[in-house]
């Protein structure tokens, strides 16, 4: 097996840990599927996989002699890897690929792995999706109260505010599908990435190297133009924010004040050791934390762009921690918001009874409106104002006040009168 030119950022998370000598992650932060994608053996099995593609694109393109693709791939296992030696030489050397040289030829496949990985957070946006939208259409009709400022402002539906939560989400699927045809793109073009050691051959090989791996050609090597991996994490910071703010409404909309909705019960789920009526929005918690998470992964990325002539110096250092970790905190969100919103236990009485708490006061501007067609709206403004400003004062209802103003009954009459 002759050596190829790794053109990639190397990824050994577990020896990158243990470099800093970093604990394990909170059970909370853990995600099996999505955790695995990214671990030791999958991405040496990746490499693996990618090295046999390689020998058959250059076998079709006529670089090396037929058959040993064949030869290559028949003795090319993950199960052979010393791990030991290979964890050992990598903290010596400072990444992985040289160490796994050592023992067999590879090449480094990173947007074969985010692009398994993106498969995980396609598959979990689209089942929020379809829930958002069955919740969307079954609280249609349900009013509630609409706060700006955590005031109450106008009245909507819960059934709205669903539909709001889904257009963000439904923007992540049309992102995802841009993403998939800008961004995973082969990565191979030798030492400088000029493909040099193949000559006439190398772009066949890489457009055929490209196929078999079920990625797109790029235009020219991408070794140090990074954006395209910056793009994926920041997507998932976008995700991430999206669900931080559905995490955070409902957070409040759970306090015991408003007690409109209550993640799916569970026994002793988000219990306390010392007091048992707790009942935590613990999902929503885990959300909003891991958005911060994702912010600061997408940071890193940023200044990952940021690398020196041919072949970065240090810079891409910082995807060794900051794309599993990206990957891994973006699925454990998903996760903790497919589980709250599928199960979410929604109060409509609470939410009516919250609607009429302010007695009238959220249909102000409507009022306002209404009197603005014979007053013009500056002076409704101060009328109405000073009427809010009255029920506010005697803790009455807005209708009570409004009754008392002779250019609003002029005006105005009152529904059902």
């Amino acid at each position: 097996m002759r050596k190829i030119e790794c053109t990639s950022h190397p990824l050994s998370y577990h020896v990158f840990r243990h470099s800093l000598r970093l604990g394990p992650l909170p059970e909370h932060l853990r995600n099996q599927e999505v955790r695995e994608c990214f671990s030791e053996r999958s991405y040496v099995a990746y490499m693996i996989e990618a090295e046999c593609a390689l020998s058959r694109a250059e076998e079709a393109e006529g670089a090396i002699p037929g058959g040993v693709a064949d030869v290559i791939c028949q003795h090319s296992n993950v199960a052979k890897i010393d791990w030991k030696l290979l964890g050992s030489r990598t903290e010596i050397v400072g990444y992985p690929v040289f160490p796994l040289v050592e023992q067999m030829a590879s090449w480094c496949p990173e947007n074969k792995v985010m692009r398994n990985g993106l498969g995980i957070v396609e598959r979990l946006i689209k089942r929020i999706v379809q829930t958002l939208r069955t919740m969307a259409a079954k609280y249609r009709d349900t009013p509630m109260a609409g706060r700006t400022h955590l005031q109450h402002a106008l009245p909507v539906t819960f059934g709205y505010k669903c539909g709001v939560w889904l257009a963000g989400m439904q923007r992540h699927v049309e992102r995802l599908e841009q993403i998939k045809e800008r961004c995973l793109l082969v990565q191979f073009g030798g030492a400088a990435g000029t493909l040099a050691s193949l000559g006439d051959d190398g772009l066949r090989v890489r457009k055929r190297l490209a196929s078999i791996l079920g990625l797109r050609d790029p235009v020219i090597t991408w070794h140090v133009a990074r954006d395209t991996v910056a793009e994926i994490v920041n997507f998932l910071a976008l995700v991430g924010g999206s669900l931080g703010k559905i995490a955070l409404d409902l957070m409040i909309m759970c306090s015991n004040e408003l007690n409109e909705v209550a993640e799916p019960y569970v026994p002793h789920r988000g219990a306390s050791s010392t007091m048992p009526q707790k009942r935590n929005p613990i999902s929503s918690e885990v959300i909003l934390a891991q958005s911060k998470i994702l912010r600061a992964q997408a940071g890193l990325l940023l200044d990952a762009m940021i690398t020196d002539f041919e072949r970065a110096s240090g810079p891409w250092h910082l995807e060794w921690a900051a794309v599993p970790t990206a990957f891994i905190s973006a699925v454990g969100s998903l996760h903790q918001a497919d589980f709250a919103l599928a199960g979410l236990q929604v109060n409509e009485g609470a939410m009516l009874a919250n609607l009429q708490g302010t007695r009238g006061l959220i249909v102000a501007e409507a009022v306002m409106m209404a009197l603005a067609a014979h007053t013009g709206r500056q002076e409704a403004h101060e009328v109405v104002y000073r009427a809010c400003a009255a029920a506010f004062e005697d803790r009455g209802s807005l209708l009570e006040a409004l009754q008392e103003v002779e250019v609003v009954v002029k005006h105005i009459e009152p529904e059902g009168a």
